[in-house]
């Protein structure tokens, strides 16, 4: 008797066109293809899902959608077609994207569209700031997300003066400043030296959040992921890690 209810409450719900994301579920998207025009689809009727302490790696060639599809989680581009519902709610204006921002971490694969403040301590502050924390808050969110990426004693150098690497790093400070309940990484180890990248993949494996992971770095999604789909033709396709 329980079963049949839920069952039909799930296709009353479908018949409305409400969310039929699971309790557990942190995103879900449905039949999600995007087009830059031309001709040229992206991503074609791709199906993904992201649960609780989930973390999915996402490969493929250059070019196939991945950081697309990051971008469409966060609403910074709208599909073509299908549904995206992240924290369970279907999200589909910018309203509802705005509060998706402010949850989930995206790491931009291009940390110079990440960083736009003079000083570093200035870039990990602004997120923490405009999600209304106190200064002495932010202060102390500073300090301890540099010290856990090793970049103590950066507080006021200027980022455009930053080598790649140092600029990855405070790039992910920005994001990791947030506290977000769900993490967007895009190629998070480009451009660090060896000893770098083992940092940042030591702190990635310590992290709580769910994440989806985008990268070509297999040491990493071996260290860091639990599943793997592979971008290709643009659809998504389940692969071995």
């Amino acid at each position: 008797m329980r079963e049949a209810l839920q069952i039909t409450l799930l296709t009353q719900r479908k018949s409305r066109g409400e969310s039929c994301m699971e309790d557990h579920e942190l995103i879900r998207i449905e039949k999600v293809s995007f087009s830059y025009g031309r001709g040229r689809d992206v991503l074609r009727d791709c199906y993904l899902r992201l649960e609780p302490r989930d973390r999915l790696a996402i490969t493929g060639p250059n070019g196939s959608g991945k950081s697309t599809l990051l971008a469409l989680l966060v609403g910074l581009i709208k599909p073509s077609s299908g549904r995206v519902w992240v924290l369970g709610k279907l999200r589909q204006t910018e309203g509802d994207f705005r509060e998706v921002r402010g949850r989930v971490g995206l790491l931009f694969q291009n940390s110079d569209d990440q960083l736009f403040c003079p000083t570093v301590a200035e870039d990990v502050a602004f997120g923490p700031l405009n999600l209304g924390k106190s200064r002495e808050e932010v202060r102390q969110i500073v300090k301890e997300t540099l010290e856990n990426l090793g970049l103590e004693g950066y507080e006021r150098r200027i980022t455009y003066q930053l080598s790649g690497g140092e600029k990855r790093l405070v790039a992910l400070a920005t994001i990791l400043a947030l506290q977000p309940e769900v993490l967007l990484l895009d190629e998070p180890t480009t451009g660090l030296d060896e000893a770098s990248q083992e940092r940042v993949t030591n702190l990635i494996c310590r992290l709580p959040q769910a994440m989806i992971v985008v990268s070509h770095d297999q040491h990493l999604l071996r260290q860091v992921t639990n599943r793997k789909l592979v971008l290709t033709q643009g659809q998504l396709v389940p692969a071995e890690l």
